[in-house]
């Protein structure tokens, strides 16, 4: 991926990983545009950094992310770089009463979303490179958050098939495989002890320049190139008897 002089929207980056990419492309020189559901989040992210493009949009809405399509392709038809970085987390189990909606709610923003505007944004001849932000869940799941960690599963599934499926047409997919990081993914505080987001970020763009097509930090590094031998005492660690 070249990084700079590109146009690109980032879902979900008015904060966190988002807004962290959106930030580094910027200094990069390249013009980014951010979507998201928080008008106050959206105006932040506008006041700090200057030049960046805003747009409100509800991505678990099926319309509003057709509409964001229509924006972008009759604003800034010369579009070519789309970041699936919008994510949901629920820390929840599956006996609570909300469970079922709540999971509805995950599947929307993390899975219906990402392949909804993926499909719409290959309509774009100027479209050279995706970036899907997953997750290290998506090798060993968190069972405190079972259906985020389903969902990225998921999407790292569809990732690498994308990537060779779109091969012949000239397309770059690229993998963002973050670990827990100091965001509000989740909820405030549930993840104050982890890294914070500018280490990752900077971890990120090292591997890009390095022409890599899975960008990993830390725990996500180290389960993303793990085996089961691996993995099954990870997962013993991380869930241990509810």
């Amino acid at each position: 991926m070249k990084l700079t002089h590109n146009k690109m929207l980032i879902t979900g980056g008015a904060s966190g990983i988002g807004f962290g990419l959106a930030r580094q492309f910027m200094q990069e020189g390249n013009t980014v545009i951010v979507c998201g559901r928080r008008e106050e989040a959206l105006h932040r992210a506008a006041a700090a950094l200057p030049g960046l493009i805003t747009h409100s949009c509800d991505l678990a809405v099926a319309g509003e992310r057709e509409a964001l399509f229509a924006w972008i392709a009759a604003e800034h038809g010369d579009l070519n770089v789309l970041v699936n970085n919008a994510g949901m987390q629920n820390w929840m189990h599956p006996t609570d009463k909300d469970f079922y909606a709540r999971a509805e709610s995950e599947i929307a923003i993390n899975i219906e979303a990402p392949i909804h505007l993926i499909s719409l944004f290959l309509g774009m001849p100027s479209l050279t490179t995706i970036l899907n932000v997953t997750s290290g869940l998506s090798f060993v799941p968190l069972t405190k958050v079972p259906v985020y960690s389903a969902t990225k599963a998921f999407f790292h599934s569809y990732t690498l098939s994308l990537r060779h499926l779109l091969q012949a047409r000239g397309i770059e997919v690229i993998e963002v495989i973050p670990p827990a990081l100091n965001t509000d993914l989740g909820g405030k505080g549930l993840h104050d002890h982890a890294p914070p987001v500018g280490e990752f970020i900077d971890a990120v763009f090292a591997q890009l320049r390095e022409g890599k097509s899975e960008l990993t930090f830390g725990f996500s590094e180290a389960v993303s190139r793990a085996g089961q031998d691996v993995l099954q005492p990870v997962f013993a660690r991380m869930n241990p008897g509810q």
